[in-house]
């Protein structure tokens, strides 16, 4: 699990976070989401490592992250995947190139063990045989998967995952976060995703974070979602008729 504890975080005069706490659970999918300036990147940022908290601490399980040196940051950083918001693939690279590329930064494999863990990260991510093919040549869909397939392929314990859906058609987003969620419990890993999908939130949400102006607004499940009494979080998540029905529905029959 992954534990945010009294999180702040300013720029200039601008206060971001205001003391985040919240409990990123293990084998879960851990959302993230809130409007736009909420300060959901920034958290996701301090999360990984990439921005330093103003004051609080991040524990990666027993791991209190503000008291690493540059060596054991290094070592941890080995057991964190990233999915990022457009891939970014690498173009110049073929698709098994960009998969093992983690593993020749930080791995001694050999080429064979290499191979292998490609295949096996492809077909994971249902891409057999496009070892040799290049981003260019693949969909928005693909693409995403082969971000996947490189964000897993060191066995990582802890996933990170920015905007998945970004970019894609509704059919394609459900295949991804299908795929996410399989994996998180398949691979036992600690899942962390920003999104603004609302889709998202209600299929795989297991363990969510509403952020409002820097603050926990609410935190709960997907199902707990459709009987909170939050108005704050009924007008972010229900914006649409027809999920402001559902909503409604719920609650009757919860009644």
């Amino acid at each position: 699990m992954i534990i945010a504890k009294r999180i702040f975080k300013s720029f200039g005069d601008a206060q971001i976070l205001k003391g985040i706490d919240f409990t990123f659970e293990r084998r879960k999918t851990n959302l993230i989401i809130g409007q736009s300036g909420a300060g959901k990147t920034v958290l996701l940022k301090i999360l990984v490592g990439l921005v330093a908290p103003g004051s609080g601490e991040v524990w990666y399980d027993q791991i209190n992250c503000m008291n690493l040196n540059k060596k054991e940051k290094r070592h941890l950083s080995m057991s964190v995947g990233m999915l990022f918001q457009g891939s970014a693939l690498f173009d110049s690279m073929s698709v098994e190139e960009n998969i093992r590329f983690p593993m020749d930064m930080f791995t001694n494999f050999t080429e064979g063990e290499k191979r292998d863990r490609v295949d096996y990260c492809l077909e994971r991510v249902e891409l057999t045989g496009v070892n040799k093919k290049y981003p260019s040549e693949l969909s928005g869909g693909m693409q995403k998967r082969v971000g996947i397939a490189r964000a897993i392929v060191l066995k990582p314990r802890y996933l990170f995952c920015d905007e998945p859906n970004s970019g894609l058609d509704p059919k394609t987003a459900i295949v991804i976060d299908d795929l996410i969620k399989d994996i998180t419990v398949e691979e036992d890993m600690t899942t962390v995703i920003n999104t603004h999908d609302m889709n998202s939130v209600m299929e795989i949400g297991d363990n969510i974070l509403l952020l409002n102006k820097g603050q926990a607004e609410w935190t709960g499940s997907k199902e707990e979602i459709l009987v909170s009494d939050n108005q704050y979080l009924a007008d972010f998540i229900f914006a649409s008729p027809f999920l402001k029905q559902l909503r409604e529905m719920a609650i009757q029959s919860a009644r």
